[in-house]
């Protein structure tokens, strides 16, 4: 399998690497692209050094899969080139998520819909991969009627330079390169992306439409708010959900902790709950603080925290091209 990581010197590219290499996928050729500055440079991958080499160099070996994380620009670009030459291409930007002919693909949930004829498949938000896969189990067995989730977002999220401007800050130096509007260290800011015509962020917009698409269900409402908070370890979600029908809560402990990919922590009593600093490098979704919502019938808030650089991003992409490869898709 030869294998290209478009955007391999960035965060998301990195940890790509990372998860092919732990989870040994049959990678029989690397082949790594990056910007033109670093075109030449080395990575190493399963102690092997491999060159980084052009978009076009890329396109010209003709590999089986190529995974981007190289922003929406690029993915519009060169993604249907890939696909032209047979390559299959899975998409870490939002570029292609919400076309129709599209498909969203989250593996423990929906990735039984792909054919060999898709050939750029989309990978969702960081934010709503970890979202839906609390989701999806809860609405097959209780149906959801709506749902309302508040995020807490890490700066990892915006990426290197975002951590950058962190860490600078922890240290008292206000003179970094801000990627945010307002400083991020002791503050929590209200706005991750920019703001669309509605007064709501494109992170939110994903949120609120990304899930329905991918668990095949548009029968639910969803409204969502975004906050970036100085976190680097991971993403957390409040969530509160109404169902159509009513629950038992040990029952949704129960049918959480059964799911796979997902794992409650919920002991209240001993301060056992999800937090970033615990999911940090972990690529399970993390769900506790489980309980019934005591100001109206058939509702249920939780929290939920995933590492939004690997099962958020990275080690979602690798699941979906262990899947071409297993079903013989690629």
């Amino acid at each position: 399998m030869k294998i290209a990581v478009v955007g391999a010197t960035g965060m998301v590219g990195q940890i790509m690497l990372k998860v092919l290499e732990e989870r040994n996928f049959p990678v029989t050729e690397l082949i790594p692209v990056a910007s033109e500055k670093s075109i030449g440079k080395k990575i190493t991958f399963k102690g092997n050094e491999f060159e980084i080499v052009s978009m076009q160099d890329a396109l010209d070996r003709k590999p089986e899969i190529a995974m981007f994380s190289a922003g929406g620009t690029t993915s519009l670009e060169f993604a249907p080139k890939f696909a032209a030459v047979g390559t299959t291409v899975i998409d870490n930007s939002s570029a292609w998520r919400m076309e129709v002919d599209k498909k969203l693909i989250v593996p423990e949930i929906n990735a039984n819909v792909l054919t060999k004829e898709d050939k750029i498949i989309a990978n969702p938000n960081c934010s709503t991969i970890q979202l839906v896969m609390v989701l999806h189990p809860l609405n097959q067995k209780y149906d959801v009627k709506r749902v309302i989730v508040s995020t807490y977002q890490s700066v990892t999220g915006t990426g290197k330079n975002a951590v950058d401007q962190l860490n600078a800050e922890v240290v008292g130096n206000k003179e970094v390169a801000k990627v945010y509007p307002y400083e991020i260290f002791k503050n929590a800011l209200p706005q991750c992306d920019v703001f669309d015509e509605d007064d709501y962020t494109k992170e939110e917009i994903k949120l609120m439409t990304e899930p329905k698409k991918i668990l095949g269900d548009d029968t639910f409402n969803i409204t969502a708010t975004a906050v970036r908070v100085p976190v680097q370890g991971g993403h957390s979600e409040s969530v509160n959900i109404e169902f159509e029908n009513n629950f038992d809560l040990e029952e949704v402990k129960a049918l959480l902790a059964e799911t796979p990919g997902v794992i409650v922590l919920d002991d209240v009593k001993n301060n056992i709950y999800p937090m970033p600093l615990y999911s940090e490098g972990k690529d399970e979704v993390f769900v506790g603080r489980i309980r019934r919502d005591v100001s109206q019938p058939k509702t249920l808030n939780l929290w939920i925290v995933a590492d939004n650089l690997r099962k958020g991003a990275a080690t979602n992409a690798v699941q979906i091209a262990e899947y071409l490869y297993q079903n013989k898709l690629v």
